[in-house]
């Protein structure tokens, strides 16, 4: 494990595996650098892989008050340490975070958007949030944690399941990071268009055909605000795919190979 010092001050902890061209990987909600590492494994004999702890998680520090800006300056640092110049990948809210960062003009080489959870544009998920929230607000972060993936479609058992997990009410807090992220740029949750359209990097959206349907519909939403964006179904998928699956997409695109559907 390595460090970066972010523009505020607040050291991100990263692990860097591999060689070749370089690779950051953006986790999403309730996840530290070890969600994507099995994927920065698959990946290491081809490339020089990042994947971190994002602010607040894991061995990173944190700063107040909290601001997406802070978590662009975060890859920005972590871009630095890599020679200036990567590819990204960002997961689910680590999505949502990796459009902002690739619009706000970082020197990604290709970007790759795996299921930003954008929701519907006529629905407000605010007022859902603002539930999440109290519960942490009252240190109620396992309830908040079940009541958070109620929301993305996961049913209760597993909801209840995944909360009691070891380590998961330990990162509930920066679920409040998560929602600041989604609602950059568009609040409620919605597509943030002004934003996805200021990307000019190459940039692939990939979507699970097993997913809950308002990601895959976000996925070719996305899709149609970029300008220059392909979109992948990812076959019997859900939002969490196996890295034996995942990495030969995300190889041939970083490549320049066809990437075909799998």
């Amino acid at each position: 494990m390595e460090h970066v010092t972010s523009a505020d001050g607040t050291a991100i902890a990263y692990e860097r595996l591999g060689s070749g061209e370089p690779v950051i990987l953006v986790p999403g909600a309730l996840c530290d650098r070890n969600a994507l590492k099995p994927l920065a494994v698959a990946l290491a004999s081809e490339f020089d892989v990042i994947t971190y702890d994002r602010r607040g998680r894991g061995d990173s520090g944190d700063g107040t008050p909290y601001a997406v800006e802070r978590e662009v300056e975060d890859i920005a640092a972590l871009l630095a340490a890599m020679g200036g110049r990567a590819a990204v990948y960002g997961h689910s809210s680590g999505a949502g975070l990796t459009a902002i960062a690739a619009s706000s003009g970082l020197p990604f080489s290709k970007v790759v958007l795996h299921e930003p959870p954008y929701g519907p544009d006529d629905v407000d998920s605010s007022a859902d949030g603002a539930e999440v929230i109290e519960l942490l607000q009252e240190g109620r972060n396992q309830e908040a944690v079940e009541r958070f993936l109620l929301m993305t479609g996961l049913p209760m058992p597993e909801a209840v399941e995944v909360a009691a997990a070891p380590g998961v009410a330990e990162l509930a807090p920066t679920l409040a990071y998560d929602f600041a992220v989604m609602d950059h740029g568009s609040p409620g949750g919605r597509m943030p268009v002004e934003l996805l359209a200021a990307i000019d990097q190459p940039t692939l959206v990939l979507a699970g055909t097993a997913s809950p349907p308002f990601m895959v519909d976000a996925g070719y939403r996305v899709v149609k605000q970029l300008r220059a964006a392909a979109l992948i179904e990812l076959a019997d998928q859900n939002h969490v795919v196996p890295p034996e699956f995942l990495a030969p997409v995300l190889r041939a695109f970083l490549q320049g190979k066809a990437v075909s559907p799998r």
